[in-house]
């Protein structure tokens, strides 16, 4: 039970860290620890880091909400469409194998984390300053109709997702896109966890509240953090995170086949 709990901390260690310094879902982290470490299953194990998001979002929300670090009237126009999607993507992840889920998951994490180490997001809002109002409203809808399926779907890549297409398409200054991506993505995890848990029951208990409480503490200390850094900081912080998760994933797994 040791191991499990340990796993459990340090996956929240992870996905605290990413979702307080850019948004992220904490399936990122979760989803895949769980599955190659513990063996959960896929579906029950997206569904633990869903709910490990929405109070670790909220209150990362809330701090960036804080420091005016949030735009709650426009992210309201992508939020819709996510919570849509969300179901949508929860619904037909029904259908696909655990391997399969937990390969994308894994490939995912690393991407993202090479992506923030090569090439920051540092986006300024110039680009939303010069978009029309329509045009804004009908990109921030497909997008959001985009990420809801995949957070829905796979489980990650949601708050990642939604940070690049607030900062590259959108036009949002990186903190802003971050605090934005937290508000919407706490009513996401609660649409992806809560239709997870109808659809297939509800998970481990253990696995569960530890994996809420430790993402949580860390996703609150992380925001805290983020808005007194510069962006390039938060983008390497995040990225050797989620390399170093994905490294050390791979490893445990290699290391219980032998």
């Amino acid at each position: 039970m040791f191991i499990e709990i340990l796993v459990c901390v340090l996956a929240g260690l992870g996905a605290g860290l990413g979702t307080g310094f850019a948004g992220l879902s904490a399936a990122t982290v979760i989803s895949p620890m769980l599955m190659i470490i513990l063996n959960v299953p896929a579906y029950e194990a997206v569904g633990i880091a869903l709910a490990s998001d929405v109070l670790a979002s909220s209150l990362s929300a809330a701090t960036y909400a804080k420091n005016k670090n949030i735009d709650i009237k426009n992210g309201l126009v992508m939020m819709i469409s996510v919570l849509i999607f969300t179901v949508v993507g929860s619904y037909v992840a029904g259908f696909v194998n655990d391997v399969a889920m937990g390969g994308v998951s894994l490939a995912f994490m690393l991407g993202l984390g090479l992506k923030f180490l090569i090439k920051p997001t540092v986006k300024t809002e110039q680009a939303q300053k010069e978009t029309s109002k329509i045009r804004f409203i009908i990109v921030s809808v497909a997008c959001g109709m985009f990420v809801g399926f995949i957070c829905g779907f796979v489980g990650v890549g949601g708050g990642m997702l939604m940070l690049l297409l607030l900062t590259s398409v959108l036009g949002y200054e990186l903190k802003m896109a971050v605090g934005t991506s937290v508000f919407i993505m706490s009513f996401t995890a609660f649409t992806g966890a809560a239709s997870r848990f109808v659809i297939g029951g509800f998970p481990n208990w253990l696995y569960l509240d530890v994996c809420i409480l430790s993402t949580l503490f860390f996703a609150t200390l992380a925001s805290k953090v983020a808005n007194k850094s510069k962006p390039k900081t938060l983008n390497r912080i995040v990225g050797a995170v989620l390399v170093v998760t994905c490294i050390t994933t791979v490893i445990i797994e290699i290391i219980q086949k032998l």
